[in-house]
């Protein structure tokens, strides 16, 4: 569409009280965890712009919810940030200190339906980049698997035809050597992370199946809050934000608050759904996730909803230049309007001495986009979410934004002042 000129600054984007909902990935660490990561960005967002920033304590509030708070101040702007963290740390943890016994069918199930359902080759065909890393996690829970097999059978090889004892003495002594051979390499699967992340894929594919799981309540729980947070009518902005699994759960919570709420957004604060480095379509992507795309489908036709999707081509656990709508096989013609594809640029966010290692680090790269930039760029998450400019503004015009934030401290030149800001309609 073409440029509209606003003189009204509450229409350009400037943001005094911003209030982020935060619905963190599959990650045990929990509010206390993510505090801590906030924090220690913060101290380096200080370090990197011309600005004072003020971080109150984490305050848990409930099973469902922590906060914290944080004031930011230039020499002629300051924002006020309510940052509430969506608790999902003691599901997360009672997943994956189940008993081994149920740990591993369910897995091995999960691995195989993968294949037999048609939605591995449906994700590698979407993303092969993708697919990859979800194979290298399969692959390393059936190599934990298949090495205690194979040492069992060696033990019993060795009683049988070295030593010349009865095969059923072999047999009963490989059976507690394999064991004590799988026991030893669990520290190494919990360290690879292959018990996270397998743990995260059985509970998605619930999910994809409309079944029950704890899921629900969370979901629930973060929509009543946002609606709630907008019937208050107290802040600027409302930005969901949602990281890798939250994502999905971010945009469940977001399609919850409107199925509550049909008149969310349309009155009161801007509201924004942020999606960052989401694992949604492969999600999305299995036979049976027709829960998933009806969200999707709700999500991309909402005008009063601002849905940008963060991706990135370094990021192997997440799908770069990967359309979220099509691409999973939701059309929804003229109507749609989201979502706002933002590809960024980690290279820019990072000291090339130091580049070169990050690169190698799936983890640490995946969550750069809930990190500070070692060097203003033009991507930074604490001034995403604690910034001046409106979220959708700053994916629009990030480059000239962060030029003149650079230079000027945002308003302090022509084009970006806000009676005469220019800004383009999606």
């Amino acid at each position: 569409m073409a440029p509209q000129l606003y003189r009204n600054s509450a229409s350009v984007g400037t943001v005094r009280r911003r209030h982020v909902i935060y619905a963190e990935g599959y990650d045990p660490r929990g509010a206390e965890g993510y505090y801590r990561l906030f924090q220690r960005e913060c101290d380096r967002f200080r370090r990197e712009w011309p600005v004072s920033l003020a971080l109150q304590p984490l305050e848990l509030d409930s099973d469902h919810f922590a906060h914290w708070r944080a004031a930011v101040r230039a020499s002629n702007w300051q924002v006020a940030t309510h940052y509430d963290f969506l608790r999902l740390e003691r599901f997360i943890r009672s997943d994956m200190a189940r008993p081994l016994a149920r740990f591993i069918p369910r897995t091995v199930g999960w691995i195989v339906g993968e294949f037999v359902s048609g939605a591995l080759l449906r994700i590698v065909c979407a993303s092969p980049r993708f697919s990859l890393h979800l194979l290298y996690f399969q692959l390393l829970v059936l190599a934990w698997l298949a090495l205690p097999a194979m040492g069992g059978l060696l033990v019993a090889r060795a009683l049988t035809v070295n030593f010349g004892l009865p095969i059923l003495i072999g047999i009963a002594t490989s059976l507690p050597a394999a064991f004590a051979c799988f026991l030893a390499l669990r520290p190494i699967a919990d360290r690879s992370g292959a018990i996270q992340i397998t743990s995260c894929w059985v509970i998605l594919r619930k999910l994809d199946r409309g079944r029950t799981t704890w899921l629900d309540q969370v979901v629930d729980a973060g929509a009543r809050r946002l609606i709630a947070v907008a019937q208050a009518n107290e802040v600027d902005e409302i930005a969901l934000v949602g990281h890798s699994a939250g994502g999905v759960i971010a945009s469940a919570v977001m399609a919850r608050a409107l199925e509550l709420d049909p008149d969310l957004g349309r009155r009161g604060p801007r509201l924004v759904l942020l999606t960052l480095g989401s694992i949604m379509p492969a999600v999305a992507l299995h036979p049976a996730a027709r829960r998933m795309r009806d969200i999707v489908r709700r999500l991309a036709i909402e005008p009063t909803l601002t849905w940008i999707d963060c991706q990135s081509r370094k990021d192997y656990m997440s799908f770069p230049d990967f359309d979220p709508v099509k691409g999973i096989g939701v059309y929804v013609g003229a109507q749609r309007c989201n979502p706002l594809i933002w590809l960024v640029r980690f290279k820019d966010m990072i000291w090339p001495e130091r580049y070169r290692r990050f690169t190698w680090n799936l983890f640490r790269v995946h969550y750069q986009y809930i990190m500070a930039a070692d060097r203003p760029a033009p991507y930074d998450y604490i001034l995403l979410v604690a910034g001046p400019v409106a979220i959708a503004e700053w994916a629009r015009r990030h480059q000239e934004l962060t030029l003149a934030f650079i230079r000027h401290g945002i308003f302090g030149s022509e084009a970006c002042r806000p009676d005469v800001m220019m800004v383009t309609d999606p």
